[in-house]
C-alpha cells in the first residue's frame, strides 16, 4: 500500500505525543463532522491535507467522524498534533432505518464505547451493512456526545418529510439517551434546498426541548476544488456515472472545510452554534489509549513470573542444541534474557513459544525468520532455526534496549495448516481477545483507471486495454510518466487525447483507501477484549479483522503477531509424507548440509522450483559463484534483492569469491567483521558491528547509525551522524582520513544492506529444497505442482523442468489420478483437480465412485458419477478418459450420443496441444513450438537445447513461449528486462537492454501469451548461458494451429 498521503510514522507510537503535554486550546471554532478518505469513498481530501486545512485557518481542533469506523484514527491523531492541532475522535454511525447519527468521544471511556458500538454494529449484521440498534447505542453510550446528524439524520430528515411530531420524539429520545449535556442539533450551512427552513426548525425545536445547537461543515474534502474528485468517488461508490443522476451525488461543492467566518456569514442568525462548537472542541479530551501494556499475559504455572519461565525454557533449550552452555553462551542468553526482561516482552516470547510447540504437536511445519533469527533465545526456545550464537548474529539489531520498540518475530507456517494456528490463538486467549489485522487496498494505475475510467464513462474495452498494458510498479500519479517511457504505452494505439481528465483524477487519488481488506498473516492478540481498543468487524470468509493496519496497532500499543503462510512448506510436507508412504523415508531435520551433489547441481544453475533460488537471476548468479557451503547460499540470498543491484554489490562480490579480484579490508580493525563477505559491506548486522567496533558506539547507538543510513534521511542526520563516527574513530586511533572513508562506504552500502538473520533462516529452506530436488526430482515437483501457486514459474514451467530431469509426466486418468499430483514408478502423474472446471464437490464424487471399483468406459462413469457435462467433456478433451478409447473425438461422440460413428478420425496434435494447454494450462502431447519447428528451421531459427551449445558471442535466433517477463529496478535508471524463453528442448534466460527494450517492450507486456523468436547474442558467464536479446518478434502461427493458450 502506498502512504503517500500520511506523513512520515516510523518509530512514532501514540505514546510519544500522549505523554507531552496536552496542546493548550484556547476556545475557537473546530469542525466537528468531518470526513476522510478512510470513510471509503465519501472523502476526497487526504488526513493530513484537512488537518494542515484546518491549522492554516487557525482553527485549535478537528474531529474526524467517518462512516462507521475509526481506521484513520491514529494517523489522524498523529497528524494533527504534529500540526499542533487538536484531535478529536469519532464517526458517523448508521443506525436502524438507514438514519446517520455523529458522535464524538468525549474523553478514553467515550472511544470505548464507541470501538463497542462500531464492533456490534458491524459483527451482529451482514458484512458491509453495519447498524448500530437503539439497544447497543443505549449499552455503549458512556463517554460519547451525539450531534443529529446530516440530512440523513434521523431529526433532520424527519423535518424536511414535513413530520415535525416524529422529529420532536426523536430529538427528545436523543436527549433522554444522552443527556441534554451530550446532545446537540447539528446546523450545517451547506447551501442546499431547504437549509433556512430546515435550520429555523432545529432551532424551534432546540428552544422546545432545552438544546443545543452546534454548527459543523459535513466536511468531505480540504478545499473547494476537491469537489470535483469527491463526487467521482461517490459516482464510483453508487455506481453510477458522471452524467447520471443519483440521490448521493452531491448538489453542489460546499462539503469543504469552511473558515469561522464563512460559516458566520451562512449563519448570521446563529452565532451561538459556532460557540458551542468551539466550546465543546474544547472540552473533549484526549481518547486514544495512552502507553498502555496491551499484549496479553502468557498463562504461567502458579508460583512462576513469565520471566522466569522464559528463562527456564531458555536455559533447558541451550541443553538440546548446544549440549554444553559455555560460559561465552551464558553471557549471551543472559544479556539477551535481560534486555527482554527490561523491556517486558517476557510474555511475548512465551506465546511465540507457545504456538510454536502447538504445531509442533500437531505435526505442522513452522520456522521463524526475519531480524528474530539475530536471536540466541529465540533459537533455545525452537522459534528460529538459525544459530546466532555460532554465526555471531547481533541481538541488538533485532531487539535493543536503547531503541525500546516493539520485537517482531515472523513464523512461517505450512499454508495448509496456518488457520489452524490462528484458531488455537484464538482458543487459548479468547476469540474476544484476537482478531486479523486490516490492510487498506489503495487506489493503484489499475485500479483507478478502471473504476474512475468508468464513472467517467469511458468505453470499457479502452479501459481494460490501458490497465493491461500499465506496469504493477506504476502508481496511480505515474502514468504520465510512464506513457512516456513504457513501450506498451507509449507504441499503443490508444487516444491518449481522451484520458486527461482521467489522468487527473488517477493522479489526485494515488494511494487513498478504497477499501478495508486483510493482511495475510498479521493477527493482533491482546490483553483485554480488543472491542475496547479497537472496532473489529468481518472481512471475507467470516474473518474477525481490526480497522487498524499494522502500523497503527503498533502505534497504538497493541502487538502484531505474523503467521505467514508459505507454501513451501506444505510442498516439502507432501513430499515427506510421499516419500514415507513409498518406503523411503528421510529425516529433513537432519538433512547434510554439506551434500556435493546438491551443492553441484546448484553451481550448474539447476534451481527451477528451488525456495528462493530459481528466479532468472538467482540462477545465474549460482551458474557465476561457485557455491559449495552454507555461507554462500545466505550470501546468495542477499545479493539478489534490489538494493544490493542497484548498489552494484553483485559484481565485486562473486569476483573476491572466485579469486578474480583481491580482498581488501579499508582497515585491519574490519577483516573479522568483513572476512565472510570479502570485505564487502553485505549485511545490516556488518554496520553495526563496524560502529561498535573502530567507534566505540554501544550496539543501540550503531544500531541508530544504520537506521539512519537504511532508511530515509537527511543531509543533515547524515552529516551529525557521520561527524560523531569520525570523531569517536579518531579517539580510538583511527586516523580521521581512513574513519572518514569508512564511514563514507557503510553509508554507500548500509541503504542496500540486507538483514543476515533473514537470509540465513531462508537459506536453510534453500539448501533443503535444493537437495530435495536433487535426490527425488519426482516427488519434490509433484509436490510443487499440488501446492500451486507457488514459486517464480507456472506449472507448464515445472512441468517441462520434470521432463528435463528425466522423469516422465503422465496425463490425468480418472482410474489414476487422485486430488493432487502423485508419483506412480518414478513417474509423475497430473492430478484430476487440475482439470479446468473440476470442482471439489466433483471431485469428491468421481472418487468416493472409483473406490468401490474402477471405471471400466465412459458410460461406466456416466452411469456411476453425475458429473456436469462440461466437465466430463474437458476430462476427455484432457486425455483423463483415454484408458476407454485413445480417440478422444470418439469419446466426444460417445459422451454426446452414446456411440461414436465408424471410423471417426482423432483430433490432430496440434488441436490435442491447444486443448490440453486450455484445460490443465500445459501440454503432455507435446510443447506448442514442436508444431512450428519446420517452418521456424526454414527461418533459421534453431531450438534452444542447441543454442545453448554454442560458444559465447554467436549470433543466434530461438524461439519459445515467454516466461515471467519482469523490470527490476537497476543502478542506472534504465529499464533493462528479463524474461525466459522455452520451446520443447528447453529454456533460456534473456536480457533486453533499453534500447531493444522501447523498440519491441510492448510485444512482452501488452499481456498476451505467444511464442516468440528472439535474435540475439550468446552470453557466457560461469554456467549459464544466456541471450542477449537485438531483434524480438511474434511467431506467426501456422494455418489451421493456434498459438495462444490460456492459464
Amino acid at each position: 500500500m502506498i502512504r503517500r498521503s500520511f506523513p512520515p510514522r516510523k518509530g512514532q507510537a501514540i505514546s510519544r505525543f500522549t505523554r507531552r503535554r496536552e496542546i493548550p486550546v484556547e476556545p475557537g471554532f473546530a469542525h466537528l463532522h468531518v470526513h476522510s478518505p478512510f470513510s471509503f469513498l465519501d472523502g476526497a481530501s487526504r488526513i493530513a491535507d484537512l488537518v494542515r486545512r484546518a491549522a492554516e485557518l487557525g482553527q485549535p481542533a478537528l474531529a474526524l467522524t467517518d462512516h462507521n469506523n475509526l481506521s484513520g484514527a491514529v494517523r489522524f491523531t498523529q497528524a494533527a498534533r504534529a500540526a499542533g492541532v487538536k484531535p478529536i475522535l469519532g464517526a458517523e454511525v448508521t443506525l436502524a432505518g438507514g438514519y446517520h447519527l455523529t458522535l464524538l468521544a468525549r474523553n478514553r471511556q467515550g472511544y470505548r464505547s464507541l470501538c463497542r458500538l462500531l464492533t456490534r454494529a458491524h459483527l451482529d449484521h451482514p458484512r458491509g451493512r453495519p447498524v448500530v440498534t437503539g439497544e447497543n447505542l443505549a449499552a455503549h453510550r458512556e463517554g460519547l456526545v451525539a450531534l443529529s446528524g446530516c440530512r440523513r439524520g434521523e431529526v433532520p430528515a424527519l423535518i424536511l418529510q414535513g413530520r415535525l411530531a416524529e422529529a420532536r420524539t426523536a430529538a427528545w429520545r436523543l436527549r433522554d439517551l444522552f443527556g441534554r449535556e451530550n446532545f446537540y442539533l447539528e446546523l450545517i450551512p451547506n447551501l442546499l434546498p431547504g437549509d433556512r427552513a430546515l435550520h429555523q426548525a432545529l432551532a424551534d425545536l432546540g428552544r422546545a426541548l432545552n438544546l443545543r445547537l452546534v454548527a459543523t461543515g459535513n466536511v468531505h474534502y480540504a478545499r473547494k476544488e476537491d469537489f470535483p474528485l469527491h463526487d467521482l468517488f461517490t459516482c464510483v461508490r453508487t455506481q453510477t456515472t458522471v452524467s447520471a443522476v443519483h440521490p448521493e451525488r452531491p448538489l453542489n461543492a460546499e462539503n469543504y472545510l469552511k473558515s469561522k467566518e464563512e460559516l458566520a456569514q451562512l449563519l448570521p442568525a446563529y452565532p451561538q452554534a459556532l460557540a458551542a462548537a468551539a466550546a465543546l472542541a474544547a472540552s473533549l479530551e484526549p481518547a486514544l489509549p495512552a502507553g498502555e501494556a496491551l499484549f496479553p499475559r502468557f498463562p504461567v504455572p502458579p508460583g512462576e513470573t513469565a520471566e522466569g519461565m522464559l528463562r527456564r525454557l531458555t536455559l533447558a533449550g541451550a541443553g538440546r542444541r548446544y549440549g554444553r552452555v559455555t560460559t561465552a553462551l551464558s553471557e549471551r542468553l543472559e544479556e539477551e534474557l535481560g534486555v527482554i526482561t527490561r523491556l517486558g516482552f517476557a510474555d511475548y516470547f512465551l506465546v511465540l513459544w507457545d504456538i510454536v510447540r502447538a504445531a509442533k504437536a500437531r505435526g505442522i511445519r513452522c520456522a521463524g525468520r526475519g531480524s528474530a533469527a539475530d536471536s540466541v533465545v529465540a533459537y533455545c526456545l525452537g522459534i528460529t532455526e538459525v544459530d546466532a550464537f555460532r554465526r555471531e548474529l547481533l541481538f541488538e539489531r533485532f531487539l535493543s534496549a536503547e531503541r525500546a520498540e516493539r520485537p517482531d518475530i515472523d513464523l512461517d507456517i505450512d499454508a495448509r495448516y496456518r488457520d489452524d494456528l490462528a484458531a488455537y490463538l484464538t482458543q487459548r486467549y479468547g476469540e474476544d481477545k484476537v482478531a486479523a489485522v486490516a490492510t487498506y487496498n489503495t487506489f493503484q494505475a489499475r485500479s483507478a483507471v478502471r473504476d474512475l475510467g468508468k464513472a467517467l464513462e469511458l468505453p470499457a474495452a479502452e479501459l481494460d486495454a490501458l490497465a493491461k498494458r500499465l506496469p504493477h510498479f506504476v502508481p496511480a500519479d505515474g502514468i504520465r510518466g510512464a506513457r512516456e517511457r513504457v513501450p506498451e504505452l507509449k507504441n499503443s494505439s490508444l487516444p491518449w487525447e481522451r484520458y486527461e481528465r482521467l489522468l487527473d483524477f488517477c493522479a489526485a487519488a494515488a494511494g487513498l483507501p478504497r477499501h478495508l481488506g486483510t493482511h495475510l498473516g498479521g493477527l493482533v492478540v491482546a490483553r483485554e477484549p480488543l472491542a475496547d481498543l479497537v472496532p473489529l468487524q468481518r472481512a471475507a470468509k467470516g474473518t474477525v479483522v481490526a480497522q487498524f493496519d499494522k502500523d497503527d496497532i503498533e502505534d497504538l500499543g497493541l502487538v502484531k503477531l505474523d503467521l505467514l503462510s508459505l507454501r513451501t512448506l506444505s510442498a516439502v510436507d507432501e513430499t515427506l509424507k510421499a516419500l514415507a508412504a513409498s518406503g523411503r523415508p528421510l529425516a529433513y531435520d537432519r538433512l547434510p548440509l554439506d551434500d556435493k551433489a546438491t551443492f553441484k547441481m546448484l553451481r550448474a544453475a539447476e534451481t527451477i522450483g528451488v525456495f528462493q533460488l530459481e528466479s532468472p537471476a538467482q540462477r545465474a548468479l549460482q551458474g557465476r559463484l561457485g557455491a559449495d557451503n552454507m555461507e554462500d547460499i545466505v550470501a546468495s540470498l542477499a545479493l539478489i534483492r534490489p538494493g544490493p543491484i542497484k548498489g552494484n554489490m553483485v559484481e565485486p562480490f562473486v569476483a573476491r569469491r572466485r579469486g578474480q579480484e583481491p580482498v581488501s579490508y579499508p582497515y585491519p580493525a574490519l577483516a573479522p567483521i568483513l572476512k565472510k563477505t570479502y570485505g564487502v559491506v553485505l549485511f545490516q548486522e556488518q554496520v553495526i558491528a563496524i560502529a561498535t567496533a573502530l567507534a566505540g558506539f554501544s550496539a543501540g547507538e550503531a544500531d541508530r547509525l544504520r537506521r539512519v543510513m537504511t532508511h530515509a534521511r537527511s543531509q543533515a542526520e547524515m552529516a551529525a551522524i557521520g561527524a560523531e563516527f569520525v570523531a569517536r574513530a579518531m579517539e580510538r586511533g583511527v586516523p580521521a582520513e581512513t574513519a572518514q572513508a569508512i564511514f563514507d562506504m557503510i553509508a554507500g552500502y548500509a541503504s542496500y544492506g540486507f538483514c543476515e538473520a533473514h537470509a540465513a533462516a531462508f537459506a536453510t529452506t534453500a539448501y533443503k529444497t535444493a537437495y530435495l530436488l536433487c535426490h527425488h526430482p519426482a516427488y519434490y515437483l509433484a509436490a510443487l505442482l499440488s501446492c500451486q501457486p507457488m514459486g517464480f514459474y507456472p506449472p507448464w514451467v515445472l512441468i517441462g523442468e520434470a521432463r528435463r530431469r528425466g522423469v516422465i509426466v503422465l496425463p490425468p486418468d480418472v482410474n489414476q489420478s487422485g486430488a493432487t499430483y502423485t508419483v506412480e514408478n518414478g513417474a509423475i502423474r497430473v492430478s484430476l483437480r487440475r482439470v479446468k472446471g473440476m470442482e471439489e464437490k466433483a471431485l469428491q464424487a468421481l472418487l468416493a465412485a472409483r473406490a468401490r471399483g474402477p471405471f471400466t468406459s465412459l458410460a461406466d462413469l456416466k452411469a456411476r458419477v453425475s458429473l456436469p457435462a462440461d466437465v466430463r467433456e474437458n476430462l476427455i478433451l484432457a486425455g483423463a478418459c483415454s484408458a476407454f478409447n485413445p480417440n478422444r473425438r470418439a469419446l466426444l461422440w460417445e459422451d454426446k450420443l452414446g456411440r461414436a460413428p465408424a471410423n471417426v478420425p482423432d483430433f490432430s496434435l496440434g488441436e490435442k496441444i491447444f486443448h490440453e494447454w486450455d484445460l490443465l494450462g500445459f501440454s503432455l502431447s507435446g510443447h506448442p513450438l514442436a508444431c512450428l519447428r519446420p517452418r521456424l528451421e526454414r527461418e533459421g531459427a534453431v531450438a534452444i537445447q542447441a543454442a545453448r551449445r554454442l560458444p559465447a558471442g554467436r549470433a543466434v535466433t530461438v524461439a519459445g513461449l515467454p516466461i515471467r517477463p519482469h523490470r527490476p529496478p537497476t543502478r542506472s535508471g534504465r529499464t533493462v528486462a528479463f524474461f525466459s524463453l522455452e520451446d520443447e528442448t528447453g529454456l533460456i534466460d534473456v536480457t533486453v537492454f533499453e534500447e531493444v527494450y522501447q523498440r519491441y517492450g510492448q510485444l512482452l507486456f501488452s499481456g498476451s501469451f505467444a511464442p516468440l523468436k528472439v535474435h540475439g547474442r550468446l552470453e557466457r558467464r560461469g554456467a549459464v548461458p544466456s541471450l542477449t536479446a537485438t531483434e524480438i518478434k511474434a511467431c506467426r502461427p501456422d494455418a489451421g494451429f493456434a498459438c495462444r493458450f490460456s492459464r
